[in-house]
């Protein structure tokens, strides 16, 4: 419970300084099994609920107790997360918000099918909540499943503005089960937004601690030596996975960290129902319990053939629901392992309170590809090469993008900095001094690509440039470019980053099919590629090229047309793109019966098609759901125009 003193402490930041560097350059591993030896008695508090047809909300800055350890935050009703809101299919609500801060707010209520009005974005559908106001949400609802809510005022989600949603079918609901317990999923920092955000715009790679070492290049764990030469031509990091990390942040269930132990109970036998949620700000989380396998159910609110898998990859916004069926008389350890592998959410399934499983040690985190960068080299032989500006094409028969063809490369990769070295040592554990400031300020959008050698067979590296808007000639070119994808793939039929070898069944996108037939199932009437862009250097982000405040233009359509979009990474991080008032049905194989979501995890240098009815008239946001990328540009406003509506 927020606010509840844990007689079992860990202070995380004196861990990191205590830790020893290991061999991969990652403090945090030495410390995470010791939840395991953890003799917290476990938190069985459910979480706060309201209900009926009359709620009130109010928002207001608190305190809240994480492993033991105060923090500031933003709660509702003196809450985090916010209180879980259970409501009924069919039944109208009126939400009497009141926003006791010193500053605007708001609640979105995210994958609710709600009016233009009350979707809750300001600047978008709503002026906001003023302070020290009240606002008044009121609408029907026309759905069932597991949602959320959070503020989409500044960076308020961060310091915890958020909580679930749960509305009961109106009908039998076609899921089965004997108990239900809800997963908040989040990360929290006990620096502030804004200087995660300053951090992360000043010095590339601030919160990563987990660069390329000599030990991983020893032990064959990270790149061969060659690999790491022609990506630091590039200027790539491929340790660059996450921009906000467990250097940055403890992750929580429901408001607890991993020494907190929250505990869901369950009677052996029983089918025990999860409704996960993403509610984070930064983190993608891999899900599993260990010694129990999974049956997802529902993704996004939605109901859909039941799929049983070992792992999920749950990206900010979604939610999943999940069946278990624990027979033994035993504890389980829920993991939500960051996508990076830096740090993990953790909680315990158990018979009883008090009880707490082993904790799996973190796994070691990935490393990107050149398919993450948008080049799928299985595809490279056959590829137009007309379309590869200032490519020397007599000399590329001989490709070879593997290690053993780059000898004598020398130029250094300016993210890669060796945290093993001493200038850099207290850095990751935890110190003050960072990278040379030399290297901070680097443009690298100018660099237009590696110097080859005579040692290279077969291909001009001096003429391959980083940027070939040639490729997408709808980008906006300019230094928040600083890739295009060159032959990105549909990658929903491949489970996330760092899954592909875990030696277990992982869910996979093209796993999810709808449990009724889709709504509508016209074809598409016409179609829309939008590029995901940014500039890693520089930490910018935006659609197309374009950020949300350099324009007033929004993506444009007609109610009820039927529109096919194609959301194209060029960048080498994965984007939750979530769309406001609409669900979209997947494309990956499954006709009318196509997974319908609201949110979608696009891999990066990858893309991914969905098909949508534009049913929803008014201004709708469009964005990013990571946080910082959202406020750094990725984002746009969706217009929906009545039929016969002039431009």
């Amino acid at each position: 419970m927020p606010g509840a003193e844990m007689n079992n402490t860990i202070d995380r930041r004196a861990l990191l300084r205590g830790a020893g560097i290991g061999a991969g350059g990652l403090a945090l591993a030495g410390w995470m099994p010791a939840w395991a030896q953890s003799v917290s008695s476990g938190l069985t508090t459910p979480l706060a609920t309201v209900s009926g047809e009359d709620i009130t909300l109010r928002i207001a800055r608190q305190t809240m107790m994480i492993d033991g350890r105060p923090s500031r935050a933003i709660g509702i009703n003196g809450t985090v997360p916010a209180p879980l809101i259970r409501l009924r299919e069919g039944q109208n609500v009126r939400l009497k918000v009141i926003n006791d801060l010193d500053e605007d707010s708001s609640i979105h209520w995210h994958g609710l099918l709600v009016p233009t009005q009350f979707d809750g974005v300001p600047g978008v559908s709503f002026p906001g909540i003023k302070p020290r106001s009240t606002f008044l949400y009121e609408f029907p609802i026309r759905q069932n499943g597991t949602y959320w809510y959070h503020s989409h005022s500044g960076m308020q989600e961060q310091l915890g503005h958020y909580g679930p949603i749960v509305i009961d079918p109106a009908g039998p609901d076609p899921v089965k089960f004997d108990r239900e317990h809800v997963i908040v999923l989040s990360d929290h920092s006990q620096s502030s937004p804004e200087a995660i955000f300053r951090n992360m715009k000043t010095m590339p790679g601030f919160y990563n601690y987990q660069r390329q070492t000599l030990a991983g290049l020893l032990s064959g764990r990270d790149q061969k030596l060659k690999d790491r030469v022609m990506w630091g031509g590039m200027r790539m990091d491929p340790a660059d996975v996450s921009d906000a990390t467990g250097a940055a942040y403890t992750y929580l269930v429901n408001g607890h960290g991993p020494s907190d132990n929250w505990t869901a109970l369950f009677k052996p036998g029983e089918r025990v129902r999860l409704r996960v949620i993403n509610a984070s700000s930064m983190t993608t989380f891999n899900v599993r319990i260990p010694g129990l396998r999974l049956t997802i159910v529902q993704a996004d609110g939605q109901n859909v053939m039941p799929v049983e898998v070992d792992e999920f990859q749950i990206g900010v916004a979604e939610t999943y629901d999940v069946i278990v069926t624990p027979t033994e008389d035993k504890p389980f350890t829920l993991v939500g392992e960051s996508v990076d592998r830096s740090g993990m959410a953790r909680a315990t399934l158990a018979p009883r309170p008090g009880m707490s499983a082993v904790v799996p040690p973190l796994r070691p985190r990935p490393i990107a590809t050149m398919k993450d960068m948008g080049m799928d080299m299985s595809s490279m032989g056959g590829m137009d090469h007309s379309n590869m500006a200032g490519m020397d094409h007599s000399k590329m028969g001989g490709m070879d993008m593997s290690s053993d063809a780059m000898p004598g490369m020398t130029m250094p990769p300016s993210r890669g900095v060796d945290p093993t070295s001493e200038q850099n040592r207290s850095a990751a554990l935890g110190g003050v001094e960072r990278m040379p400031p030399s290297m901070a300020g680097m443009d690298h959008s100018k660099m237009t690509g590696m110097s080859g050698s005579g040692d290279m067979p077969g291909m001009d590296m001096g003429a391959m440039k980083m940027r070939d808007f040639s490729y997408a000639p709808e980008v906006k070119k300019g230094p928040g470019v600083q890739t295009i994808s060159p032959t990105p793939m549909d990658r929903t039929g491949e489970p996330g980053q760092g899954l592909g070898d875990v030696g277990h069944r992982v869910l996979v996108y093209k796993d999810l099919m709808a449990l009724d037939r889709n709504p509508d199932v016209r074809a598409p009437s016409r179609s829309l590629d939008i590029h995901l862009t940014g500039n890693m250097e520089r930490f910018m982000w935006s659609f197309d090229g374009v950020k949300m405040s350099d324009t007033m233009e929004a993506f444009a359509f007609t109610e009820g047309e039927r529109v096919r979009i194609n959301l194209i990474n060029d960048t080498m991080m994965g984007h939750p793109i979530h769309i406001h008032g609409h669900f979209f049905e997947l494309v990956t194989g499954h006709g009318d019966h196509a997974p319908r979501k609201h949110t979608v995890i696009v891999q990066p240098g990858g893309k991914v098609t969905w098909d949508f009815t534009a049913d929803a008239v008014g201004d709708w946001a469009f964005h990013c759901h990571l946080l910082y990328h959202m406020m750094a540009g990725m984002m746009r406003t969706v217009s929906v125009r009545p039929k016969g509506a002039t431009a």
